[in-house]
């Protein structure tokens, strides 16, 4: 939740409680710390080598993050300790568990070199994050004002991080589970997470209205495979972000042409 929290109102909602959090705070900041057992939880599985319960574990902590931040809006229960406490959630439940599962489920072959590909994702989530903090109250974002955002976020980047697991699981290819292969995959999505690269947001999506009876059928049809396929699925998912990547990178470019020519014909209005 980065702007969730607490603001001033009437009612039961708004009582506080005694570390002053209101009742109506405390509802997203439980979906928060929710998100961040499940992340510890993935890593508890991967100790015991049920690698399935352990991936899905962070995903679920990623579904979780995907909405407290909605529920804090919608109940306009902003504040900086929700901030904060996602922020810290993340770190853990996107950073350190993926980093953590991957390496016992393969990095651990060459320790060394695992553990250095293991650490850089680990770190780069982190960074990442601190990153977000740092540039939240700040005007000037090109990115953000265009409906992109910087580099790829954090649960992202721990679905595509346990991408070779997903096809591990899947087909039992040996392949999916070489450590070399694994470490240079890790350290190349803990790039895409620091990577100052624009990537697509929900709020550059903006399908035609003459198609979107179709995208929510298609939504539909994607939770369905979830539960009936989920490693294919997942795979899927995963191909198709991949995919979009460049997408975005394009999409991107001509929109800072456009702002760069708007600019070039006001100035001589200004001018005169």
């Amino acid at each position: 939740m980065k702007d969730e929290g607490a603001r001033p109102g009437h009612g039961l909602s708004d009582a506080r409680l005694p570390g002053g959090l209101t009742l109506r705070a405390l509802i997203p900041n439980a979906i928060t710390s929710a998100a961040l057992c499940c992340g510890l939880t993935g890593i508890r599985f991967a100790i015991q080598g049920n690698w399935e319960k352990s991936v899905l574990a962070v995903i679920l902590a990623g579904m979780l993050d995907g909405i407290d931040g909605r529920i804090a809006r919608l109940l306009k229960a902003q504040s900086r300790f929700g901030a904060e406490l996602d922020s810290l959630a993340d770190s853990i439940s996107f950073g350190v568990a993926p980093a953590l599962i991957v390496f016992l489920w393969s990095l651990q072959e060459v320790p060394r070199l695992g553990w250095f590909a293991a650490l850089a994702f680990a770190i780069c989530c982190v960074l990442r994050l601190a990153r977000f903090n740092a540039r939240i109250d700040l005007i000037d974002q090109p990115h953000k004002e265009a409906g992109f955002l910087t580099g790829v976020p954090a649960p992202v980047g721990a679905g595509l991080a346990f991408l070779p697991m997903y096809l591990w699981i899947q087909t039992g290819e040996p392949l999916f589970r070489e450590p070399r292969l694994v470490g240079v995959w890790l350290a190349v999505i803990a790039f895409l997470l620091i990577s100052s690269v624009a990537t697509m947001s929900w709020k550059s999506m903006r399908p035609r209205k003459t198609i979107r009876l179709e995208i929510i059928a298609v939504v539909g049809l994607v939770f369905a495979a979830l539960l009936t396929e989920p490693w294919w699925t997942l795979i899927g998912i995963c191909v198709v972000y991949l995919a979009m990547l460049p997408i975005g990178f394009v999409s991107y470019a001509r929109v800072k042409r456009q702002r760069a020519a708007r600019h070039a014909a006001e100035a001589p209005s200004h001018a005169g």
